[in-house]
């Protein structure tokens, strides 16, 4: 998992309330066991005008000029701006998946639906609850200001604006950690790999016919 420390991005706003699950990533692209290529298809139903489906060619796809991520001066953000009760919907972890191999590192937003908030953490997003009020003035900021970028400080817990004003935002310890270092469950579990496999070194010297039984 790659590693969050500090991150400057280009912000785009998703001016909506209550954006589940099946709009990030809508369910006709479950049907995927990859855990790769789901960024093309991210907002589909908002992003394009015509049907998508999985294996489709995104240069041929209809896209809508007036959806957020088409327009010019949001191209390549990094940083999703959104409104209250975010991911809420079902449990489909392709939702942060989508988000992440579109580009985007943060989503700052007054409030995640719980599943959703939690599946980011674990798949290197960093979702970053603020304020409504602090969330209405980045996204008037953000309207008047092509360009507008934000950074954002893990280990600080600041999201800084251009002008250098710090709002601080709360973050599990353990969860910070994480994402500091780079590591999701498996990450977590490598650390501990050669007493791993000392343990399984012992149990088969003990129990040797645990290998045949594993092989067969």
């Amino acid at each position: 998992m790659q590693k969050f420390t500090i991150h400057k991005g280009l912000v785009a706003p998703m001016d909506r309330e209550n954006v589940d699950t099946d709009a990030i990533i809508p369910k006709q692209f479950l049907k995927s066991i990859r855990k790769t290529g789901f960024g093309p298809n991210l907002f589909d139903e908002w992003r394009y005008l015509d049907p998508g489906y999985p294996g489709q060619d995104p240069a041929s796809r209809k896209p809508n000029p007036d959806f957020v991520l088409n327009q010019p001066r949001y191209q390549g953000a990094s940083i999703l701006l959104a409104r209250k009760n975010f991911g809420c919907g079902s449990s489909r972890e392709h939702a942060p998946w989508a988000i992440d191999q579109y580009g985007f590192r943060a989503i700052i937003a007054p409030s995640f639906a719980d599943i959703f908030f939690n599946n980011c953490f674990k798949n290197g997003l960093l979702p970053i609850v603020l304020p409504e009020a602090t969330v209405a003035q980045l996204f008037d900021e953000c309207a008047v200001t092509p360009g507008y970028a934000l950074t954002i400080d893990l280990d600080r817990q600041l999201v800084v604006r251009p002008n250098g004003e710090g709002i601080p935002f709360d973050v599990q310890p353990f969860r910070k950690y994480c994402l500091l270092n780079g590591l999701d469950d498996i990450g977590l579990t490598l650390r501990h790999k050669d007493k791993i496999a000392a343990y399984e070194a012992q149990r088969l010297a003990q129990k040797p016919w645990l290998a045949h039984t594993m092989l067969g």
